[in-house]
């Protein structure tokens, strides 16, 4: 590559690595939390920062590297020797500490700069999107640190495998192969099957797949809205005509999509269903709910005659005050609490916690992960009114013929 003095443009870095024939060492430098910067003090001040950033970026480059605008706050530095790990890691360690000593004086505001660095060594422009992909990594855990683009590293195996059911789903969604599978849901106090979960599977060939392969990726790339329709669709069409209630998983980003009520009171007079006898499970934490528009969509649904459940209840970030904000009708204790309440204490006494909160409230509770008789005994002796789990049954895609199980 040529060198100057005068920094490089955005595309003079994508002309410079398309002709590029050899690897080199892609410095992708971020500056961190820099939106905030803007929101707070304008944009004015954000370019002076910008402005301040360059010139000591000019300061701290390695020798003979070139400096690249790439695009607002993120910058590019290309060294095109080689260079170990060691010697990577080295330059990347002296720009953080070379910034982290200094103080920015912007129009008299006083301020501090971190950086986050992802760094590749490849040849051309897929160096672009594997630093990217190592600041994004880096991110997950810290900032004000670098990251040296892995290919073998679980994140961006991650990465990979949501692009591979990203292109199931689609297929799924096309050729109408997201299938609906139903798990009873037994009420402890007449031992008959009296609702069910219906939980979706996507049919691959000759194989039906789990949701724990494809729904993150769904959820990542904003296709869990399909699924849910799907879903939706499904079980209306297998509970017409039954007596029994049924529950569907509901996530946040369809109540930002703000499309439920209309398609729920639809497939329900399609396919004669009583909004009474509809669950809305909400699949994500009730803390990351929007306290706004949610709580009406919520609190509008519940109005048409929808119920209402919270699901993996106790788990990291539960939150106490929103469960009364919203009031469901059931809450599903977390999983992993019911599976060890036998032999565990610690499990024993959260249980017991929820269960005195929820009778003081007037919410039922749901246990799943009952798989055996003496996690059944001790969920019945504290006085839960529901259970579900493969002790009863697993997910199917047909009902109980007997609805009786103890």
């Amino acid at each position: 590559m040529s060198q100057n003095h005068k920094n490089g443009t955005y595309d003079e870095l994508i002309e410079e690595l398309r002709k590029e024939s050899k690897s080199v060492n892609f410095f992708l430098i971020n500056i961190d939390n820099f939106s905030n910067i803007n929101s707070a003090y304008g944009y004015e001040i954000g370019t002076e920062v910008l402005n301040e950033v360059i010139k000591y970026l000019e300061l701290c480059k390695p020798e003979n590297a070139k400096l690249y605008n790439f695009y607002s706050d993120k910058f590019v530095f290309i060294d095109e020797r080689y260079l170990n790990e060691n010697e990577v890691k080295s330059i990347a360690e002296a720009i953080l500490s070379f910034f982290s000593q200094l103080e920015f004086f912007v129009h008299g505001i006083e301020m501090r700069i971190s950086l986050s660095i992802g760094i590749s060594q490849d040849k051309g422009l897929i160096n672009i999107s594997q630093a990217e992909t190592a600041i994004d990594e880096l991110r997950k855990a810290k900032r004000h640190h670098f990251y040296i683009f892995d290919e073998n590293s679980e994140y961006v195996q991650n990465q990979k495998r949501n692009i591979h059911w990203i292109l199931k789903i689609k297929e799924a969604v096309e050729n109408e192969d997201i299938l609906a599978y139903f798990q009873p849901i037994v009420n402890n106090t007449t031992g008959r099957v009296e609702k069910y979960e219906c939980l979706a599977r996507l049919k691959d060939a000759d194989e039906i797949i789990s949701p724990y392969y494809f729904l993150d990726a769904a959820r990542v790339t904003g296709n869990l809205s399909y699924v849910t329709r799907s879903l939706i669709m499904q079980s209306f069409k297998k509970f017409s005509g039954t007596n029994y209630e049924f529950s569907i998983n509901i996530a946040a980003s369809d109540f930002l999509l703000d499309y439920l009520e209309f398609f729920l009171l639809k497939n329900a007079k399609k396919y004669n269903i009583d909004p009474s006898k509809v669950v809305l499970e909400m699949l994500e934490d009730i803390t990351t709910l929007d306290k706004g528009t949610t709580l009406q969509q919520l609190n509008s649904l519940r109005e048409k005659g929808f119920k209402l459940a919270i699901d993996d209840f106790g788990a990291e970030n539960s939150n106490l005050s929103r469960l009364l904000e919203i009031h469901p009708d059931y809450l599903k204790i977390d999983g992993q609490f019911i599976k060890n309440i036998v032999t565990d204490k610690k499990s024993q006494i959260i249980v017991d916690g929820i269960v005195a909160i929820c009778k003081k409230s007037d919410i039922k509770i749901i246990a799943e992960y009952v798989h055996d008789k003496e996690v059944q005994d001790k969920i019945e002796s504290l006085g839960i009114e529901y259970s579900q789990g493969y002790y009863f049954g697993k997910p199917k895609a047909e009902l109980l013929e007997n609805e009786k199980v103890f």
